[in-house]
């Protein structure tokens, strides 16, 4: 599996390469006065197109290394499988790139499409949240198979667009997707589940030769295709991780991914309060309001330059955040109680760091 991530890390960071290279052109296309652009110059937000070439090889590389190269994988991937997760990430990741290349694709229209991508992965792979771990609901959601199939859509379509809320800065949401990979990975080595280990660990390789390129130079961007890619792969290895191993609580993907999950509802309801459009792009995320209020002013003579380091800075806060969260999840992967308690901390934590920054209360010691 080792050989598998280190291919998945060169062919991503050598097709980001290319990018780098001649896509500099897609990146004037993005306007100036866009409210989350916090980066000076005409930066190619392709990076989900190199991360995409190199899972689409570690797919395949599981699928065929031992039938064209004699080279024992013993991955369990079938051709099925890779198929199966290839047309899905490749739907949902095509509408963010449409984006990406044309900044005319509605959010409607990328939403459709990624509804599109999770009821293709149903089909395809079979995938159903069979459970929710609230035992005087489970005897009724098992009665019926259509609560736990429109869930698994809802997941898989609604999880690419909370990636793509928190991929404001530098390494921020590409660090979380290889965090998150490794800890689902984690969790199926336990249970001997390699293929399904595999599956991530491709993601999390390709994630890692995008970062080379996209942390700390910021050379090119994830943009939209980047964020769903992570979004759909995370969401469909949840899924099918909670189903295939009863003893896994349903909690665990709850509490792994509640950073982007939250900061996507309480954004929702934030510019609702405001009467505002939930689809209308503002500067006001965490994430932002860490880069203005919490990271230091750089003194430097260039604009870019400065503009750059204080991108860097801001990723590191959300990362020891996001760890907050990932780490009881591996802990407590079997624990249901424990996973809800962590979860409600986490949504008290957020919504109090976040008020505090709003009224200017941020702790020295958090100022850096």
């Amino acid at each position: 599996m080792f050989i598998l991530w280190v291919l998945c890390v060169a062919v991503s960071a050598i097709a980001c390469t290319f990018i780098v290279r001649y896509g500099r052109y897609a990146g004037r296309r993005y306007a100036l006065n866009m409210p989350q652009r916090f980066h000076a110059g005409h930066v190619p937000r392709l990076g989900g197109l190199g991360m995409l070439a190199g899972c689409s090889f570690g797919w395949l590389w599981g699928t065929w290394a031992e039938r064209w190269f004699a080279i024992p994988a013993g991955l369990g991937l079938t051709g099925r499988v890779a198929l199966g997760w290839f047309l899905t990430c490749a739907l949902a990741a095509g509408a963010g790139l449409a984006e990406d290349l044309t900044h005319r694709l509605h959010a409607k229209w990328r939403l459709g499409l990624t509804v599109v991508a999770g009821g293709l992965a149903v089909l395809l792979l079979d995938l159903n949240i069979s459970r929710l771990g609230i035992p005087l609901v489970d005897a009724w959601w098992a009665a019926t198979p259509w609560p736990g199939l429109l869930l698994a859509v809802f997941a898989i379509a609604g999880l690419p667009h909370a990636f793509n809320l928190i991929d404001g800065y530098n390494g921020l949401a590409g660090t979380v997707a290889v965090i998150c990979c490794a800890a689902i990975a984690y969790v199926s080595l336990l249970h001997g589940d390699r293929q399904l280990a595999a599956l991530v660990v491709v993601t999390a390789g390709a994630t890692i030769g995008f970062l080379l390129w996209n942390y700390p130079h910021g050379l090119i961007f994830a943009g939209d295709g980047g964020a769903y890619l992570w979004g759909v792969v995370i969401a469909m290895a949840c899924i099918a991780l909670v189903d295939r191993h009863p003893d896994v609580s349903p909690f665990f993907p709850v509490l792994l991914l509640i950073y982007p999950v939250w900061e996507t509802l309480f954004s929702i309801w934030r510019k609702l309060a405001r009467g505002q459009s939930p689809g209308m792009a503002d500067a006001l995320h965490f994430h932002q309001l860490i880069y203005r209020r919490i990271v230091r002013s750089v003194i430097e003579d260039d604009e870019a330059r400065r503009m750059l380091m204080r991108n860097n800075r801001t990723s590191p806060y959300l990362w020891g955040f996001a760890l907050l969260t990932v780490l009881p999840a591996v802990l407590f992967w079997n624990r249901t109680p424990a996973l809800l308690a962590f979860t409600l901390l986490f949504i008290a934590s957020y919504v109090w760091a976040y008020v505090s920054i709003v009224r200017f209360k941020v702790p020295r010691w958090l100022q850096g």
